[in-house]
């Protein structure tokens, strides 16, 4: 029966939102390897700051086979190759892409633990893997052998040759210490690291391969997580000397004796430098806190068994991990409460110098309600002398009319008419300022 048909029409479904299936698929995007034992695992992570797709695309084309391929296959950002003699794992993620050399060991495999250096399989490009575009940061050379993990002094003692007799770090993982793994965390001068799996005989391709993907992962999760170390101390003589500068502030806001002005412009410059700070590493120290994580989650997935008489793997990776990563920590909360500090101490700032202006602004107020009181009352007094001078100047030409009525035959005294009216025309002229006057303050109080 095929159980893939179409569903009747009663099942149908709305359409199917726009990232579903690449949602849904995102959980089989990089599916694990299968590695049948014994193998070799030649293993390189670079920083592709720079990289496009296309250029990894046309160096993976190099590879015996491989000149078909399309930037289309490289959209899932996985991608395993299957080449004479070996398989290629491609991996691209957000800063970094990871290439893993996987070839299976048909007979001598001890072989691999006495060889001072892995050659590479001979259908593989001469100098391929030197041109790999990026730069790494992380490259390991990872044998995974079959042997009874029962016998750990025997395991310790043939694998102490291929580390060249450094002090081993080594642990049984897996539930009821299934496998062995060993290392030392040294670079060789060839630029790899070394590492060891001893694993007992029957061991399924699928769990040799989540073996090889956490012991990978925590390698390179660790030092991609260490990336923001230099940062942190880069930063630290920026962070002291900033520190400074608002503690000084700080005391020139208490003491008073520099101006409000002078303190906010220095405080603004200290600010801008701060929030560039934070734009050009918070992505850093962001990252560093994501890689710790995964770290963790990849020690924990280990299920370490520490083996007496010989350092854990994760014990080891955690006493000089966690110092670092407090380091970063500690360097991003420092830096994130300077920007907070700097923030109240620019409000306080501020709110001295809108309290001195509010009071600069009252006192011109105050200025203004007494510059206006006095134009008031000089307006005042300029209106009773215009008045008095327009009541002169009417009084004058009723002086000429009677003078000029009194010289035609009327019996009037000029004199005694126009004192007889002065105290009409008064009232008269001051009648019509006010009405002015009123028809003025209804018009401004209407508007």
């Amino acid at each position: 029966m095929n159980h893939d048909l179409l569903p009747p029409r009663a099942w149908s479904l709305p359409s199917d939102d726009q990232h579903r299936r690449m949602l849904h698929n995102e959980v089989h995007a990089r599916p694990t390897a299968r590695i049948r034992l014994p193998a070799q695992v030649v293993y390189l992570a670079v920083v592709h700051e720079g990289v496009t797709r296309e250029q990894e695309l046309e160096h993976l084309r190099h590879l015996p086979g491989q000149g078909d391929l399309r930037l289309e296959d490289l959209h899932s950002n996985f991608l395993q190759l299957q080449c004479p003699g070996f398989v290629l794992k491609w991996e691209r993620h957000t800063e970094f892409t990871r290439y893993s050399l996987l070839q299976t060991l048909a007979q001598e495999p001890d072989r691999v633990l006495a060889e001072a250096d892995w050659q590479p399989p001979p259908a593989l490009p001469d100098g391929w893997w030197g041109q790999v575009p990026g730069s790494t940061f992380c490259a390991i050379q990872l044998a995974m052998l079959q042997g009874d993990v029962s016998e750990v002094e025997h395991c310790i003692t043939r694998a102490k040759p291929w580390f060249s007799d450094r002090e081993l770090m080594a642990s049984l993982v897996g539930s009821n210490g299934h496998s062995m793994v060993l290392t030392d965390f040294q670079l060789r001068p060839s630029g790899f690291e070394r590492m060891l799996v001893m694993a007992p005989v029957g061991t399924s391709e699928t769990r040799a391969g989540r073996m090889f993907q956490r012991l990978l992962d925590m390698e390179t999760y660790r030092l991609m997580a260490l990336r923001g170390l230099p940062t942190a101390k880069a930063l630290a003589p920026e962070l002291a000397a900033a520190e400074a500068q608002l503690a000084t502030i700080t005391e020139a806001m208490e003491q008073g004796e520099t101006s409000d002005q002078a303190m906010l412009d220095t405080l603004v410059g200290l600010a801008a430098k701060v929030e560039k700070a934070i734009a050009q590493h918070q992505f850093r120290f962001s990252a560093t806190e994501a890689y710790e994580a995964l770290v963790a989650q990849r020690m924990s997935e280990l299920h370490e068994v520490p083996i007496p008489g010989t350092q854990a793997l994760c014990e080891f990776m955690q006493r000089r991990l966690t110092p670092a990563m407090a380091t970063v920590a500690s360097t991003a909360q420092r830096l994130s409460s300077l920007s907070e500090r700097v923030s109240r101490a620019s409000a306080l700032l501020r709110t001295r110098v809108d309290i001195a202006t509010e009071g600069q602004n009252q006192q011109l107020l105050e200025k203004l309600t007494r510059g206006q009181a006095m134009q008031l009352r000089l307006q005042t007094t300029v209106e009773g002398l215009s008045i008095a001078a327009i009541s002169y100047y009417v009084i004058s030409l009723l002086l000429y009319v009677s003078k000029a009525l009194h010289s035609a035959g009327l019996p009037i005294h000029p004199e005694m008419a126009t004192g007889a009216l002065i105290p009409l025309v008064l009232f008269g002229v001051w009648r019509t300022t006010r009405r002015i006057h009123a028809r003025l303050h209804a018009t401004h109080g209407s508007s």
